[in-house]
C-alpha cells in the first residue's frame, strides 16, 4: 500500500473527562476514550482518507462537494408502477378502455413478470400493442450481465431511457434470493472511498425504474437463470429481499424510494408482495430524512452506512458528516428503533489502518451502548476495492479483533460476507466505467 502522509497513532494511557477531545500528536483523539485492551495499538499507522486516481468534486469553499438535488434532466414515461391502482385504471380510460383492464395489466406485470403484449392473452388482440405502450413503457435496457463462476451472484448494466447507466445485484442466499438496487444513476454524497460517487450524480431514478429491477430480475429467476437451488433450500423462487444499498443515496431520493416500498410490499397483484421486513433502506445519515421514514409506519430494515464513530474521520470518510454528526445520525438511528422496534443495522467498511483501529471499535460501542442495549446489529464488511485505490481492506487479524471488541461490548456484530466481488460488483464498487458506456452506445 502506497503510503501518505500520516500521523502515528499513540492510545491514551487513562481516560479524561468525557466530551472533550485532545490531539495526541498530528491525530485528533476523542477523550472519552478507555485504555483497556493489550493490543499495541499505539503502533498502528493512521491513514487520512484521500482520493486515488480521480478528483474530487469541491464547492466554493473547497469542502466535498454535495448533490441533494436530482439534475434536471428528461423524465421517464410515465409507467403503471408509478401510479397507485386507482391512477392506473383512471389512465386506463383515459385510453378508452375499460378499467378492469388494470387490474389484468398489473397482474401480468407484478404476478408474470412480463411487458410483452404477446403474453397477455386475456387481453383483445387488437389493443394489447396500444395497451401496453401505454401503460407499461420500456424503461430499462439490458446492456450486459456479469455472473459469478458459481452462477449465484448476477450483475446487471441498465440503461435508462436518457441513456443514463445503473446496476444491480443479484445474489442467491441459503433460504432468501437478495437483490441490491439503485435508487439514482451516481450519486451526490460524494464519499472518497466508494466508486458511484466519483462521477457524482446523474438524476434520480423514478419509482417504476427502481421497480422494474426487481421484474427484471425476478423474470430472469422464473426462466432458471440464476441457477438451480440446493435441494434442502426451501425459498422462494423470486427475489425475496431488497436491499437499497446499489447505487445512489437512497434518503435523498425519498419520495421515489417510498412509493417503490409501497408497491414492493402491495399485495398481488397490484403490488409485489413482498415482506416489508425484507427490505433494507440505507443512508450514509440524512438525519431529517431519517426521522421521516420512522414516522412511515413500514416496518422496514434500517441501515446507517457509518464507517467511522468519530467525527474527525467521519467529516473526511463520509462528507455528509459536515451537516449531520455522528451523535446525530446515532440519535436519529436510534429513533428509528424506538418508533418502529425494528433493530437498526450499523454498516461498517473496514479499511486498513483508517478506520479499523481498536480505540474505534470501543468507541463505537460506547456510544451504542449508550443509547440502550439490543436496538442495534453492527456489520463490519472488509472493503471492496475499486480499480486504481490503494485503499484496501483491513487485515484478517484485525477485523477480527474490531469484531472481537464488539461482542465484548454487548453489542451483536457479524462480519458481513462479501459477495460479487469478482464482476465487481460488491458494495462500493458499482460504478458506469468507459468500458460500460461504450458497450451501452454499441446496442444503439
Amino acid at each position: 500500500m502506497t503510503e501518505n502522509p500520516r500521523a502515528r497513532e499513540t492510545r491514551p494511557a487513562t481516560a479524561p473527562a468525557q466530551g472533550k477531545v485532545r490531539a495526541t500528536g498530528t491525530q485528533v483523539r476523542p477523550d472519552s476514550l478507555s485504555a483497556n485492551g493489550s493490543q499495541g495499538a499505539g503502533a498502528q499507522t493512521q491513514v487520512r482518507p484521500k482520493t486515488e486516481g480521480w478528483t474530487q468534486q469541491k464547492d466554493a469553499e473547497g469542502r466535498p462537494l454535495l448533490q441533494f438535488a436530482s439534475p434536471k434532466r428528461g423524465k421517464p414515461p410515465v409507467h403503471l408502477a408509478d401510479l397507485t391502482p386507482a391512477e392506473r385504471v383512471e389512465k386506463v380510460k383515459e385510453l378508452g378502455l375499460p378499467g378492469y383492464r388494470a387490474k389484468q395489466l398489473s397482474t401480468h406485470y407484478f404476478t408474470h413478470y412480463t411487458s410483452n403484449p404477446a403474453d397477455m392473452t386475456d387481453l383483445p388482440a387488437g389493443i394489447r400493442d396500444d395497451l401496453v405502450g401505454g401503460m407499461l413503457p420500456s424503461l430499462l435496457t439490458e446492456v450486459r450481465r456479469l455472473e459469478t463462476d458459481r452462477g449465484d451472484t448476477i450483475k446487471f448494466l441498465w440503461r435508462l431511457h436518457d441513456g443514463a447507466l445503473v446496476e444491480s445485484v443479484l445474489m442467491r442466499y441459503p433460504g432468501r434470493i437478495t437483490l441490491c438496487v439503485s435508487s439514482q444513476a451516481g450519486c451526490g454524497m460524494n464519499c472518497p472511498f466508494c466508486a458511484t460517487g466519483q462521477a457524482g450524480l446523474t438524476r434520480n431514478m423514478s419509482t417504476a425504474e427502481i421497480i422494474e429491477q426487481i421484474v427484471r430480475a425476478n423474470r430472469l429467476i422464473a426462466e432458471g437463470g440464476l441457477g438451480g437451488k440446493k435441494a434442502d433450500d426451501h425459498s422462494m423462487e423470486r427475489v425475496s429481499n431488497i436491499v437499497f444499498m446499489g447505487m445512489g443515496e437512497p434518503l435523498a431520493n425519498y419520495k421515489r424510494v417510498m412509493d417503490a416500498v409501497r408497491v414492493m410490499v402491495a399485495a398481488q397483484p397490484d403490488g409485489l408482495g413482498m415482506s416489508a421486513r425484507g427490505i433494507t433502506v440505507s443512508t450514509v445519515g440524512l438525519v431529517p430524512a431519517i426521522n421521516k421514514l420512522a414516522d412511515e409506519g413500514i416496518p422496514v430494515t434500517f441501515a446507517l452506512s457509518l464507517h467511522a464513530p468519530d467525527d474527525h474521520l467521519r467529516n473526511e470518510l463520509i462528507p455528509v458528516n459536515s451537516r449531520w454528526k455522528v451523535d446525530e445520525a446515532l440519535d436519529a438511528a436510534y429513533g428509528y428503533y424506538a418508533k418502529t422496534g425494528r433493530r437498526v443495522s450499523i454498516e461498517y467498511a473496514l479499511i486498513k489502518d483508517m478506520n479499523d483501529h481498536a480505540w474505534r471499535a470501543d468507541l463505537l460501542a460506547e456510544k451504542l451502548n449508550a443509547r440502550g442495549r439490543g436496538w442495534v446489529h453492527v456489520n463490519p464488511i472488509p472493503l471492496n476495492p475499486t480499480p486504481g485505490s490503494i485503499w484496501t481492506s483491513s487485515d484478517k487479524d484485525v477485523q477480527n479483533e474490531f469484531v472481537r471488541r464488539l461482542n465484548d461490548a454487548g453489542i451483536p456484530t457479524t462480519l458481513r460476507d462479501t459477495r460479487g466481488k469478482e464482476i465487481d460488483g460488491a458494495c462500493g464498487q458499482l460504478v458506469a466505467t468507459t468500458e460500460d458506456e461504450a458497450a451501452a452506445a454499441a446496442i444503439g
